[in-house]
């Protein structure tokens, strides 16, 4: 008897709060019966930090708000043949694109750092300077959502998306009877 080869997953947080990887962990004991169909590659719930190889799908929590996360983003499209966005940080930008609208106006991102780092009310800084660290991720001018970056396939939609959808959701994508949700599945009211 042949064992089916099963598919590959990976995983990555951007520009977010991870929310929607506690969010696939809310999947709860169907994550055996999922286990039994994927292996799971790069991801944070693996530590595997860097491709092992082609994976057939994969998941984007966050929005791109530095350099690293659009590097990232990239590798990802590069190395999945399906790119779901899940969540509304990486659909939208979320929370972290807050501070778009800081940065479009008369405030530059260099008062912006300096209040968050050196003049804020209750910070204690004492280096007295802005985190300037070649090792430092560079900031974009604004957070992007994934699909300003690269291809999106499928979004998951959610702050977070609960498990029963993202479940289903891979359960359809993994047996081929996947087209997209039915509305009365992803309203909110």
């Amino acid at each position: 008897m042949t064992e089916l080869r099963k598919a590959r997953i990976a995983t990555a947080s951007l520009a977010g709060c991870f929310g929607c990887h506690m969010a696939i962990l809310d999947i709860d004991e169907r994550l055996i019966e999922l286990m039994k169909l994927v292996e799971v590659d790069r991801s944070p719930l693996t530590d595997i930090k860097r491709f092992t190889r082609r994976c057939d799908i994969g998941i984007i929590e966050g929005g791109c708000a530095n350099e690293e996360n659009v590097h990232v983003l990239r590798d990802f499209r590069r190395n999945c043949d399906v790119l779901i966005a899940i969540g509304q940080c990486a659909i939208m930008g979320g929370l972290p694109a807050m501070r778009n609208a800081i940065m479009h106006s008369d405030a530059p991102l260099r008062e912006c750092l300096e209040e968050a780092f050196l003049t804020g009310r209750y910070i204690r800084n004492t280096t007295h300077q802005v985190p300037n660290d070649p090792a430092l991720p560079l900031l974009l001018d604004e957070v992007y959502p994934c699909s300003e970056v690269v291809e999106i396939d499928y979004n998951i939609p959610g702050c977070a998306p609960s498990g029963d959808i993202i479940y289903e959701t891979l359960a359809g994508l993994l047996a081929g009877k996947f087209s997209g949700f039915e509305r009365h599945r992803i309203r909110f009211d």
